[in-house]
């Protein structure tokens, strides 16, 4: 198939792309703020007492929880996002999650109210799993269904891009807050300010958000009257499997990674290294930022040589580079695990990057928003959902990083052959589809 969509003009395909990267830059650092607090401060705020590392896996449970959530999240907007079109959906989805975030910071402590401060921080946390299952497959689609086909893998990548700065925002906060206040004043009330800065950052991307455009191969499909004649998530399901196992199969390295770079290496520094809060805050704020400007390098070159190899690049760099993340971090040096984290991301970008115009290549307009939603979200639950609690278990069971990284090298074998064992999709027609 040749790539015969509409092409939009650069103004246009830049104010739809800067709309979708504020957008997904606000959600992201509401949910990995979550993250990073679960791993350095919930353990001890809203559980009992206990053994250090207990207390992080069950904060890391109800982390976890978040990801259950995203694929029913996907599921919805998917279905809502393919009959009434993709920027309704965006929107709604970025209040759901500014909301729980933003109530998060109010929360009373396990100290306070007991057993019900655990309770209330999972329901959040589910609403902020539910917003998101939403958010990327919108925000991706509605880039892909913008741009010029020939440049599908570069601008698509941008909203990925929204990820490494969200993880930037919730680092530097966090980060700074740790530097100039007590432990005592940050588990006391600094810890909330990030929580509370997200209604303004709301606000932001709400604005932005309002003004963009749909996507016109929506409307092209809408204006031919080809919505989904039956449930979108159905017809997904019985038409397109093997485009949602591939998905599926290929984010296993990407998400898996992601989150032992980014999330797991803060407990690792400071419950098995015995280091400050600061140092894995600082190390993957200096990552996250060189990250964000090497997605769409990734992105951009996916377009001139294909999805597959660069993606294949990602997978295997990631598996190998794993072994090397964990010694250079055991040195508890902190220029060479700011290494360990950004040669990690660097290869992670390798998959991000291509990653949202790969999977929008696989589905057809009918039922786009739920194919890409599904098999994105449908992941997240065995990928980036489990890979703390999996990590922190593994880590608490043979008292060695490296059994980590057999556990990362594991799911980049499982990406390397899902995505071999696909077509090549950068040359895909959207409107034919």
């Amino acid at each position: 198939m040749t790539a015969t969509d509409p092409v939009r003009t650069r103004p246009s395909i830049v104010r739809i792309v800067g709309a979708s990267l504020v957008g997904t830059t606000v959600e992201w650092y509401d949910f990995f703020l979550y993250g990073v607090a679960a791993s350095v401060v919930f353990g001890e705020l809203f559980f009992p007492k206990g053994e250090e590392l207990t207390g992080t896996l069950l904060s890391f449970a109800t982390f976890a929880v978040g990801f259950f959530a995203r694929p029913i999240g996907g599921m919805v907007f998917g279905h809502f996002g393919d009959r009434l079109g993709r920027k309704k959906l965006l929107v709604l989805s970025l209040v759901m999650m500014g909301v729980a975030t933003f109530a998060i910071g109010l929360l009373p402590t396990y100290a306070q109210v007991g057993a019900l401060a655990p309770i209330l921080l999972t329901v959040l946390r589910l609403v902020q799993g539910f917003a998101l299952g939403g958010e990327w497959g919108g925000a991706v689609l509605i880039v892909s269904e913008h741009g010029d086909p020939a440049r599908r893998g570069f601008w698509a990548s941008w909203p990925q891009a929204g990820a490494p700065a969200g993880q930037l925002i919730a680092n530097g906060v966090l980060a700074a807050l740790a530097a100039f206040q007590s432990d005592a004043a940050f588990n006391s009330w600094g810890w909330r300010i990030p929580f509370l800065l997200s209604a303004v950052l709301v606000l932001i991307g709400l604005w932005v958000r309002l003004r963009i455009e749909e996507s016109p191969v929506f409307e092209e499909a809408r204006a031919r009257q080809e919505p989904a004649d039956r449930l979108p998530l159905v017809e997904v399901l019985t038409k397109y499997p093997r485009e949602i196992l591939t998905a599926m199969g290929a984010r296993m390295a990407e998400n898996v990674s992601y989150y032992i770079f980014t999330i797991v290496i803060a407990t690792y520094a400071k419950e098995h290294l015995g280091l400050g809060k600061s140092f894995a805050l600082n190390a993957v704020l200096i990552a996250a930022a060189i990250h964000f400007c090497v997605i769409p390098l990734w992105g951009a070159l996916s377009d001139r040589i294909g999805r597959k190899p660069v993606y294949l690049i990602g997978a295997v760099g990631v598996g190998v580079w794993a072994f090397l993340f964990v010694a250079l971090v055991d040195t508890k040096n902190f220029a060479l695990a700011t290494l360990a984290v950004t040669v990690g991301l660097v290869l992670h970008g390798a998959m991000y990057g291509p990653q949202a115009a790969f999977f929008t290549e696989l589905f057809g307009t009918r039922v786009r928003y739920s194919g890409v939603s599904v098999g994105y979200q449908l992941a997240s639950i065995i990928a980036g959902g489990l890979a703390p609690f999996i990590a922190i278990a593994l880590l608490k069971a043979y008292d060695s990083g490296y059994a980590i990284s057999v556990y990362v090298a594991v799911c980049a074998a499982i990406s390397v052959l899902a995505v071999t064992l696909y077509s090549e999709t950068r040359r895909r027609d959207l409107t034919a589809l």
